[in-house]
């Protein structure tokens, strides 16, 4: 039995990038554009009563701009989407407020179409699109530089410590386990523990923590 597409929701004020999108995904068979949204303000509701799995969300729009439409998304739904940020500029500010407002992730508009697919399908199977080296000089841009040590970096144990330091260099579960030479099952445990430690919705979150504490940086 087939499993239904992934809905997916495109949010941006340009209408030749939602066509453009809409064409390129709408053309695997397993993805689905179900709405179009303009303005940040009209994305919310309209998220809220389609209840899609991944959101393309623009970074600048009107009236409500992609980052307080994510926090407001991701506030206000029980089941929340997938949120990309898809954006012109890698190093723009707005990008990282979006990352710390939950977006599990970034996405140039300059990506191919392939990038872009295997993006939307990354997100909904509940990963991160974490591009490490863009996601570290974010940080380093709009972090402090000496911030004060996190209460729950006490709480990680080594093994934990290691993983999330891992997470921050964008291995994927199965990576991490033949780098740590552990299973697979044990890594998702110890990704489990790191992200109910630092309270993180998802392996972007805890990577934000990680260079916000100074975590990274102070161990690396």
């Amino acid at each position: 039995m087939s499993r239904p597409p992934l809905r997916i929701v495109i949010a941006d004020d340009e209408r030749m990038v939602r066509t453009a999108l809409r064409v390129i995904l709408d053309a695997e068979p397993d993805m689905e554009v179900v709405g179009e949204a303009a303005t940040g303000a009209e994305a919310v509701p309209l998220v809220r009563s389609l209840a899609p799995d991944v959101v393309l969300m623009d970074v600048r729009m009107p009236e409500i701009d992609g980052i307080r439409a994510t926090g407001q998304i991701l506030r206000t739904m029980p089941d929340p989407p997938r949120i990309v940020v898809v954006t012109t500029f890698e190093n723009d500010a707005y990008v990282y407020d979006a990352l710390r407002a939950g977006a599990s992730g970034f996405l140039l508009k300059r990506a191919d179409p392939d990038e872009l697919i295997s993006a939307v399908r990354l997100v909904a199977r509940g990963d991160s699109l974490l591009f490490p080296a863009a996601v570290r000089s974010l940080a380093a841009a709009h972090t402090a530089a000496a911030p004060p040590a996190p209460a729950w970096a006490a709480r990680l144990t080594d093994r934990e410590a290691d993983v999330l330091r891992l997470m921050a260099t964008g291995l994927s579960n199965h990576e991490m386990s033949e780098h740590l030479g552990v299973g697979p099952q044990t890594v998702k445990t110890h990704v489990a523990a790191v992200l109910a430690k630092t309270d993180s919705r998802d392996r972007t979150q805890a990577v934000i923590a990680a260079y916000e504490g100074g975590f990274i940086m102070k161990k690396a």
